[in-house]
């Protein structure tokens, strides 16, 4: 089970570029009829909200018991057992994931591990001055550029669309995502260098064109690197250990996922989120800051890495004060999609 989460995280974290966190479900949000479920949580700045990435789930017994499933016991010649199953898959879940994180006002931000086009090579400075021969020694130079490129491993794509201007290119290639432009025009040439820009931060800066096979693959990495980083940053940041039950509201509406002391118990949960739920019959004239949030919490997992201190057991109260049972784990708990 354990080795499949850490499948499902390193597909998260060393190729999208999302950091993750690694936990068990409760008893209300496991996988029906199944007895226990891992799992690893994202989290989307935008909006505050935790989003589950994968799970895992441990089925013992209970459905080839149902489906009469068996094998031979390897302990008891003749005798059949019912088999122990596990489940588990990625789904499409994970782009998603990915675009909400990274996506910006521009469009999509795409890593560079798994971006199609890694970088795309954009001829400017190509006006109606210049002749038609220097135009094709400028375009075959291009085209050499491209070769190297390819040659290198690097995923590379010429922009040559005639009747778009440089900059719309730019914009539309913003628009997909791709991580790095290279420009490469005359006053680029003459320098021996080409031009680019991260999608990612907008920096720009010139390669020279002798040490283009080398500078720009270690920029795809530091890109893909500042990525993950700059999440993990974020995640870090709004995933807070709460224990006062005045706090918790505030905390949501500041785009956090909260950890408290929970008791794990399935009714617990469901006033939890009854509690964080705004009301219908709330009175209009209510001042802002002390209105429900319109969407209440529920519990997102329980961190296989637990907060330290705060929680003692035996006497640490669930933070619910409707509750009143000790509290058996910190839970993480947010809005979520």
């Amino acid at each position: 089970m354990l080795q499949i989460l850490e499948l499902y995280a390193g597909v998260y974290e060393q190729l999208l570029a999302v950091p993750v966190v690694r936990g068990r479900k409760t008893e209300a949000e496991k996988f029906a009829g199944g007895y226990y479920t891992t799992t690893v949580e994202g989290y989307i700045p935008s909006n505050g909200r935790g989003i589950q990435g994968a799970t895992s789930h441990c089925l013992g017994q209970n459905f080839s018991r149902m489906f009469d499933i068996t094998v031979e016991d390897p302990n008891e010649k003749g005798k059949h057992i019912h088999v122990w199953q596990n489940s588990w898959g990625l789904s499409t879940r994970v782009i998603g994931v990915m675009v909400m994180i990274h996506g910006d006002d521009k469009g999509l931000v795409l890593p560079p591990r798994i971006a199609k086009i890694q970088s795309i090579l954009i001829p400017v400075g190509l006006t109606a001055k210049m002749t038609a021969e220097e135009k094709e020694k400028h375009l075959k130079h291009l085209d050499e550029l491209y070769a190297t490129l390819k040659k290198a491993g690097i995923r590379t794509e010429v922009d040559l669309r005639e009747g778009y201007t440089p900059a719309w290119k730019f914009n539309d290639w913003e628009l997909k995502g791709v991580p790095l432009r290279l420009e490469f025009g005359p006053k680029d040439a003459a320098k021996d260098v080409v031009s680019y820009a991260r999608r990612d931060t907008g920096e720009k800066g010139t390669i020279p064109i002798a040490e283009l096979t080398s500078q720009v693959p270690v920029l795809l990495e530091t890109i893909q690197q500042d990525m993950y980083n700059k999440a993990a940053a974020a995640y870090s940041a709004h995933r807070i250990k709460v224990e006062s039950w005045d706090a918790v509201v505030p905390a949501l509406d500041a785009k956090n996922v909260v950890i408290i002391p929970h008791c794990l118990e399935p009714a617990c949960e469901d006033k939890i989120k009854e509690l964080t739920t705004g009301r219908a019959d709330e009175p209009a004239d209510t001042p802002e800051g002390q209105k429900a949030p319109s969407m209440g919490m529920k519990s997102l997992c329980i961190p296989f890495e637990q907060p330290e201190g705060g929680l003692v057991p035996g006497e640490t109260k669930c933070l619910n004060p409707e509750c009143g049972k000790l509290a058996e784990k910190w839970c993480m708990f947010g809005r979520s999609y």
